[in-house]
């Protein structure tokens, strides 16, 4: 085990955030719960999606993940065991309503009222996801995120949680990354549903704008004292040269990765872009009459941050015209992900979005880094984790004092998990998972954020 309790290796301690910064862990419904077809349970897209051959890595699935639908409250202690003050879950939405809509399960309700309390009882603050890309597979059938009758599901959905949760939970996220389950899921057919469709892209995210705000109109209607966020993933686009061409396919890769959808959150519409990708969405969907509808003020908006993107104008990639040049080509450090480690790219984007002047706060509501954890005499020292995380909270904290706005901080993430297509082959977490015995092993980096949050 490692020690650092009284120095946390960046010259400062969590109090310099302030006494009320929220400092969390972040899990998933899909990735973590497992049980997926217990106590009234039905299949959601990603249990149907992980068992097409060749889409997952070693074929596995998220059958029984973590386990945590039997073990939430060992994983509960562990997260208040290791020094922090708030968790974030989410909802799946197949446990609680197994027709997508309709009739409410009740042990589905049971259960989150169960880890609700557990995290109430431990002193955590429950910080609720509604959507983390697991939609009810019988909601698919009917089109899921392209189907026009999609928010209509989710208003459903939403105000069930928000009905019946809502006395002891008051901070929300609305949607998880929505750029990435319209793109991946819809679009390059990597993720759940494996569609590989433009138009059905456009129509999810037209959709998924709507859900953004609704889901918050709903939750401010029937959560009093309700703080509503919704989280975005984001990354800093590098331009490869400042050859103009270069310059243009950088602006068309923001636009996706980065605006697409905090810019119709602030009223603003979808972003223009210069090779009709927009006009397109506005002529399949008439998005410009629905300005209104997308249009939300949120109490803070989450950041999901873990890499920067280089990127370079290429006439053979369809559409956008632009690739990414990989960290190791660059020669720059990067994670078992191929994901680049640049601390200072995470200060850049977070001030970008600061900069639109419309969001109130921010949080930080996932980063971190997989990496090959190495087991030596019983431990696992993961000291590249712990150097990502120190590099990352440095940066945070200039950010801070650059004025920016900054309420939490989640890593991502508590356990090893079902890390979507990579399987059991990306490990993020803070705790090691036997996926054969569920063994929980704390690993350095949890330690080291015990004795920082101490």
């Amino acid at each position: 085990m490692i020690q650092h309790q009284n120095d946390s290796g960046i010259g400062f301690k969590a109090s310099a955030f302030g006494p009320d910064f929220h400092w969390g862990v972040a899990i998933s419904a899909a990735q973590n719960e497992g049980a997926v077809l217990s106590d009234g349970r039905s299949l959601s897209i990603w249990d149907v999606f992980a068992r097409r051959r060749g889409v997952i890595k070693r074929g596995v699935t998220p059958a029984q993940a973590c386990d945590f639908y039997r073990r939430y409250k060992e994983d509960i202690m562990l997260v208040k065991a290791l020094g922090f003050n708030s968790f974030r879950f989410s909802i799946s939405w197949s446990r609680l309503l197994p027709d997508g809509s309709g009739k409410v399960n009740e042990h589905g309700i049971r259960f989150y009222d169960d880890v609700i309390n557990e995290c109430l009882l431990n002193g955590l603050t429950p910080f609720v996801t509604l959507y983390h890309w697991d939609l009810p597979q019988v909601l698919q059938q009917q089109g899921g995120w392209v189907s026009p009758l999609i928010n209509k599901w989710f208003r459903h959905f939403a105000k069930i949680c928000a009905k019946a949760f809502g006395d002891r939970v008051k901070h929300w996220l609305v949607l998880n990354e929505p750029v990435g389950f319209t793109s991946l899921g819809y679009m390059l057919g990597k993720h759940a549903p494996g569609k590989q469709n433009l138009s059905f892209f456009l129509r999810a995210v037209h959709h998924a704008a709507i859900a953004q705000a609704e889901g918050g109109r709903i939750l401010r209607k029937h959560v009093d004292g309700a703080r509503i966020g919704t989280t975005f993933s984001c990354s800093e686009v590098i331009p490869a040269t400042l050859q103009q061409n270069d310059l243009a396919a950088a602006a068309r890769i923001d636009l996706l990765l980065n605006r697409l959808f905090v810019e119709p959150l602030l009223g603003k519409g979808f972003p223009e872009d210069d090779k009709g990708l927009m006009d397109k969405m506005n002529r399949e969907n008439l998005s410009w009459k629905y300005t209104d509808r997308m249009q939300f003020n949120m109490d803070f908006i989450g950041l999901q941050n873990y890499f920067p993107v280089v990127v370079k104008h290429n006439a053979f990639i369809p559409i956008i015209q632009a690739s990414e040049i990989s960290p190791k080509r660059r020669q720059v450090p990067f994670t078992a992900m191929g994901w680049e480690v640049n601390p200072t790219s995470f200060q850049n984007i977070i001030k970008r979005f600061w900069k639109y002047g419309a969001i109130k706060e921010l949080m930080i509501t996932e980063n971190g880094a997989a990496y090959k954890d190495r087991f030596t005499g019983g431990q696992i020292n993961d000291a590249e984790r712990i150097s990502y995380f120190q590099s990352h909270l440095q940066a945070l904290n200039r950010c801070m004092k650059d004025g920016v706005r900054i309420s939490g901080y989640f890593a991502w993430t508590l356990m090893d998990n079902f890390e979507w297509a990579e399987g059991h082959e990306a490990r993020f977490g803070l705790v090691h998972v036997d996926f054969k015995t569920q063994l929980r092993t704390i690993k350095d980096s949890g330690y080291w954020w015990r004795d920082f949050l101490r």
